[in-house]
Formats: C-alpha cells, sequence, structure tokens
C-alpha cells in the first residue's frame, strides 16, 4: 500500500490550471493514482502531511504541485529498485526556493539550497518528488514536523550531520515550496535517499502559465512507449554489450513483454542456453564448437533482455535480482566445466586444472569487486572531514576516474570500461576463441585477461581505498562478511598483526600447500606438510573477532575465499581426487559464498541455514582430516553434498517459506542485479 501525498504549501503552482479545466494538483493526483499509488491525498500544510504519512502503513510518496511529467516518470520513481527512498533529481537550473543537490554514486549526500553547497558542488535539482521507504517514514515526519515549526537546517546539509545545524527564522523557512524545505530537512534527518534522474522522459517544475504550456507540450512531444523501451537498456554498459548487444535486443524485449513472458522466465532461458553451449563445448568438434559459441551469445543477450524486460515492465523483486545473480554466475562456470572436460577429452592433460583455475580467480575477484563496491557505497555517505584521507596520489586516481566515467563515448572511457574484463568481455572472449580455437585456449585466454584485469583493478583498488579511508568492516558484521564458522569463534583473538594480514598469511599457507602438492608425490605431504598448513590457516580465523578499522579490511572476505579455494585444492591434489571432483566440490562452494553476498550487498539477513555450513575454517579442517585419513575423495564428495542440500533448503525456506521477510527489498537492493 503506498500513499502518495500532492503538497501544495508554498507553490505558486497550487492556483495552475490546465486546458480542460482541472487545476495541477488535481491532475497530478490522478497521475499517482494511474502510475500505481494505492491512495492520494491532496494537502495543504505540514501539519497534515505529517498526521498522514505518520499513519500510513507502507511507502509514502510526497510530491509538490508543480510538477509536470509524464506518467512514466512517476511510476518509474513509485517502483524504483535501488532503495526504500528515492528522489526524483532533474537537471532544470534551479529557481529560488529550490533545493539542489549533490549526489555520489547515486546516494544523495549534501542538499540545500543553491548558495549553501559549498563550492557550487550541485549536481542536479530537486525534481519535487520522493518515495519515502516504510523505514524512513519516522524521519519524514519528524522533517514535516520541523519545517512546519520553521526549524531548518541553516547551511548545507551532509546527511550524518543534521543534528550539529541550526535553526534558522521562521521568514527564511517560509520562502519556497514546502516540499524543498521537507526534502532538505529529510535528508539532513540522516535518511539515505537515493538519486532518481529523468532520461529520455520528461520532468518539469512550474511556476507560471507559461512555464505550464512550453512542459505540457514537452511532455506531449515525447513518445511515452517508445522512450520507456529505449529506457530499459542501462545508460552506461560495457563496450561488447553496448555495441553487440543493447542495439537490438529492446527489440526482444518487447516481443516478450507481448507476449507476457516474465523477466524470471528469461533468465531460466538464458540458463538453457548458456547449458547447452557448455555440452556442445564438452562435446567438441568444430561444427558444434561453433553452434556452442553462438547459443553463449544469445544466452548473453538473453541474459540482458531479463534486466530490460524488468525495467520495461516494472517488474521487480528480490527474488529476481538475487536469482540473476546466482544464474549470471552459475552458467559461467558451468562454461567453464564444458571448456575443461572438452579440453580434456581432446588429449590435453590439463583442461580441468585450468577450468579450476579461472572458477576461483574470477570467483576471488567477484568479492574483492563486492566489498570494494560496499566500501565505496560507505564513502560516499561519509562526509569528507571524517576519517581523514583527501590528497596524495588516491585522491588525484579518484579524480581522475571520475573524470574519465563522465566523459562518455571517449577512447578513455571504453579503454578503462573494457581492461576490467566484465561479463560481456568474457563471455564474447569465449565465443571467439572456442569458435575459432579450441576448449584449451578459451580457458587460457580467460585467464590470461583475468589475471592482467585482476591486477588493475586491485592495485588502483587499493590506493584508492587508502585515501578513502572507511572502516567498512568495522561498522558491519565482520564474521558474517568473512563467512567465519563456530570454530573461528572458539579461537583466541590475533590483534596483531591484524585481520588482513592473517587472511593473507592463510592463503599464502594455502598456496604453498599447492605448490608442494603440484611438486611432491610423497605420503609425508599429507601427513606433515597438511597440519601445518591446516594451523597457518587456523591463524587468519584467529583474526575473526579483531578490529576490522583498517584501510585495507575490505579485502579481508576476500582473501579468505582465496585461503579456503587454494586449501581444497592443494588437499584434493595431494589425496589423489580427480580434478572433475574437485571442480565440482569448488562449484557448491561458489554457489554458497555467491548466495551470502547477494544477499549482503542487498542488506538482507543471511540464508537461513548459514550457521549449519560450518564457516570456511570448520569446512577447511573435515577436508583436512578426510586428506590425512586418505579419503579427500569420499571428504569432497559427502561435503560438497552436504553443502549443496544446505544451499537449495536454505533458497526453499528464504524465498518460498518464508517470502515476507526475506524478499524485501532494503536499502540499497536492486530488482535485476547485472544486466
Amino acid at each position: 500500500m503506498t500513499l502518495a501525498i500532492v503538497l501544495a504549501a508554498g507553490s505558486p503552482a497550487a492556483s495552475l490550471s490546465t486546458e480542460t479545466g482541472e487545476t495541477i494538483g488535481d491532475r497530478l493526483a490522478d497521475q499517482w493514482h494511474r502510475a500505481g499509488a494505492s491512495e492520494v491525498r491532496v494537502v495543504a500544510d505540514l501539519d497534515e502531511l505529517a498526521d498522514l504519512a505518520g499513519s500510513a502503513d507502507g511507502p509514502v510518496v510526497v510530491s509538490g504541485v508543480d510538477l509536470v511529467a509524464h506518467t512514466a516518470v512517476l511510476r518509474h520513481l513509485l517502483t524504483s529498485p535501488v532503495g526504500p527512498t528515492v528522489a526524483l533529481v532533474l537537471t532544470d537550473p534551479p529557481t529560488e526556493g529550490r533545493t539542489v543537490l549533490r549526489e555520489e554514486r547515486g546516494q544523495v549526500v549534501e542538499a540545500g539550497r543553491p548558495e549553501q553547497l559549498a563550492g557550487g558542488a550541485a549536481t542536479g535539482t530537486f525534481g519535487g518528488a520522493v518515495r519515502v521507504g516504510r523505514e524512513d517514514v519516522s524521519a519524514l515526519v519528524a522533517a514535516a514536523r520541523a519545517v512546519a515549526a520553521g526549524r531548518l537546517p541553516a547551511g548545507a546539509v551532509p546527511v550524518d550531520l543534521f543534528e550539529s545545524t541550526r535553526p534558522v527564522e521562521r521568514s527564511d523557512a517560509a520562502a519556497g515550496p514546502a516540499v524543498d524545505r521537507l526534502f532538505a530537512a529529510l535528508t539532513g534527518q540522516g535518511a539515505l535517499v537515493f538519486a532518481h534522474r529523468v532520461r529520455l522522459l520528461v520532468a518539469h517544475r512550474v511556476d507560471e502559465a507559461t512555464g505550464l504550456s512550453r512542459a505540457e507540450a514537452a511532455v506531449a512531444a515525447v513518445d511515452e512507449d517508445r522512450a520507456e523501451l529505449r529506457l530499459s537498456v542501462k545508460e552506461k554498459d560495457d563496450f561488447f554489450t553496448t555495441y553487440f548487444v543493447s542495439t537490438w535486443s529492446p527489440y526482444v524485449t518487447k516481443a516478450c513483454a507481448r507476449v507476457g513472458l516474465s523477466p524470471t522466465a528469461v533468465t531460466m532461458v538464458s540458463v538453457a542456453f548458456a547449458v547447452a553451449a557448455a555440452a556442445l563445448f564438452a562435446a567438441g568438434g568444430r561444427p558444434l564448437l561453433v553452434v556452442g559459441a553462438v547459443l553463449l551469445y544469445l544466452g548473453f543477450v538473453l541474459d540482458c533482455v531479463d534486466g530490460q524486460l524488468a525495467r520495461y515492465t516494472r517488474n521487480f523483486s528480490a527474488w529476481g535480482g538475487w536469482l540473476d545473480t546466482m544464474a549470471d554466475r552459475a552458467k559461467e562456470y558451468l562454461v567453464y566445466a564444458g571448456l575443461g572436460l572438452g579440453a580434456t577429452q581432446a588429449g590435453f592433460r590439463y583442461g580441468w586444472a585450468l577450468a579450476i583455475a579461472a572458477m576461483t580467480m574470477q570467483t576471488v575477484r567477484h568479492m574483492t569487486d563486492a566489498w570494494y563496491g560496499v566500501l565505496h557505497d560507505e564513502a560516499a555517505r561519509r562526509p569528507k572531514s571524517v576519517g581523514g584521507g583527501g590528497g596524495g596520489i588516491g585522491d588525484r586516481l579518484n579524480a581522475a576516474s571520475t573524470r574519465v566515467q563522465a566523459d562518455t563515448g571517449s577512447v578513455s572511457y571504453w579503454l578503462k570500461r573494457t581492461v576490467v574484463f566484465p561479463i560481456g568481455e568474457r563471455w564474447a572472449l569465449i565465443s571467439l576463441a572456442v569458435a575459432l580455437f579450441d576448449q584449451r585456449i578459451a580457458l587460457l585466454a580467460v585467464l590470461t585477461w583475468g589475471a592482467l584485469a585482476f591486477a588493475y583493478t586491485g592495485g588502483l583498488r587499493t590506493l584508492r581505498a587508502r585515501w578513502m579511508w572507511v572502516p567498512v568492516l568495522d561498522t558491519l558484521d565482520a564474521t558474517l562478511h568473512r563467512d567465519d564458522g563456530p570454530l573461528a569463534a572458539r579461537l583466541p583473538v590475533l590483534r596483531r598483526p591484524g585481520p588482513l594480514a592473517l587472511a593473507v598469511v592463510a592463503a599464502l599457507g594455502a598456496a604453498i600447500l599447492l605448490l608442494l602438492g603440484l611438486v611432491l608425490r610423497l605420503p609425508a605431504v599429507s601427513w606433515v606438510a597438511v597440519p601445518v598448513a591446516l594451523l597457518v590457516l587456523l591463524a587468519g580465523a584467529a583474526g575473526a573477532r579483531a578490529a576490522h578499522n583498517g584501510p585495507l579490511d575490505w579485502l579481508v572476505p576476500a582473501a579468505l575465499r582465496a585461503a579456503e579455494f587454494l586449501f581444497a585444492i592443494a588437499v584434493g591434489l595431494i589425496g589423489g581426487a580427480p580434478l572433475w571432483l574437485i571442480f565440482g566440490y569448488l562449484f557448491v562452494l561458489t554457489l554458497h559464498h555467491y548466495d551470502l553476498v547477494a544477499r549482503l550487498e542487498k542488506r538482507q539477513p543471511a540464508p537461513p541455514l548459514h550457521a549449519a555450513t560450518l564457516g570456511w575454517e570448520g569446512r577447511s579442517v573435515v577436508l583436512a582430516v578426510a586428506t590425512i585419513a586418505g579419503i579427500v575423495s569420499i571428504g569432497l564428495t559427502t561435503l560438497g553434498s552436504y553443502l549443496l542440500v544446505l544451499f537449495v533448503a536454505s533458497v526453499v525456506l528464504a524465498w518460498f517459506v518464508r517470502p515476507a521477510r526475506a524478499t524485501r527489498v532494503p536499502a540499497g537492493a536492486g530488482g535485476r542485479a547485472t544486466h
């Protein structure tokens, strides 16, 4: 149930009439109804707004009476999946009394009058409408009461520093539309507000009849449905996706909408294409490899279409976003399996080894991507004076990256987006390499480009992270993000040299064990080296309860993933387990980790049965014991099957048995994660 409130206070547009004779406020109220609001009320003052919002049992939308826009703009704001509280942002130049804002990474980090934002830092103008999530409604009510009483922040309003602002005189507070003052106060209350920019469609705020006529003419000049179809394509995508997929995928999106396919159905068809491609890669033979490459490309097109269809039909859900994330990773790693099996059957001894290496590297890299994104979002929300930093090479790198990202279409822009080896480029490289050469070349190409991209992004992010200095894991549940188990909770705490150093030591110990397993084929390796490596590994677990407040501690989860994966590979090789079994165990492990990351990124609870997964250190102990006992293949099979059962049971519990609790879309959540 969504309540939409049209606020007329302080706006000269309240007395304007449309060509049909109805007031602009009545027309806007009707548009909110057609956009999907359950109830719409037109109010004249902030006290009434506070009373209505306080009694609402769902999200509340507040808009000024002066907004002239396509109904689709209102519908997009109502259904935006980026977060619970979302504000309409325009590029129109601000007029007197209007609120401007500064945004970073899609988050509104400052709002106020133009002269209040230091150094002309405004990046947009408040569009006169904001959707407030249920958890932020209390902040909305408090803001409305404060504005009604004339208590407004006088300076620029950083979102975390509302308590430090001073009240201004009622004469200042009464200037301009009340919706602008309300929005500035809402951000000052500390609500996390995301920005929704208008693109291709039309939205303007008007004050007089001439402006109303111009805005109505601009709205009438745009084909609303055609614009919505174009908007289904991501504004900034990767090179291959932009020029070889999105040029024609909207036609597929339109066809899917016409026949009534859901985004989830398209996702499943995409999975089927990828599985078929993997099977053809495993079978081998030039014709089958070429057909598999074509199917892989078409599967990626459908992978883009599911997100485009969600945006076009506004059919978002937390389940869809989770499924899209999990399907993307499962498809890619199944393709690696097909390539590894095909290369092995073609006579290449190390086909499965290449597939294992590719999956391990990509998983660890995804973990760094996930936590660096959380770091960057957290840095954007915090005032620049908090946490130190500033200046130096990190500051210059951050400024240079911002300039490149703003110069869309330039060579440097496309190089930056391509060199990081995103999913579109990975699938394109696999398709071309396997069609022109063979499975072995495809895996080697993925490993080579992936390693270079990992080194490039890792180096730059490390420098930029030192500049940002935001201890992300110090403010979150580090144990959950690390995937620690009950054993880590009982180990003595090592506060020095710090959790990152301990995690890196654990990964290095596993890597050395892997080298020993590759070089030495002696019984002493399993009886001596494995226990020693396990003790080194557990040093990483001993840092679980230490403070994760270092500038690079966001790397801890990725380092622990590397340690667990390398240790599992090492004991598998030492114990003589077949490579396909090691790959299968790691594949199940990736399902567990991506399930956890997909939830944590969207600020959802951990999987229902997460506590039963033993933690990364507990699983490593089980495999070490199995190796020493000479039954590592049985250990990999049993533990892998156990984790797979837990994963399936968690999915059923979270999304089907307890959907009301697990499928809400909280702060930062998106309906479709990738495309």
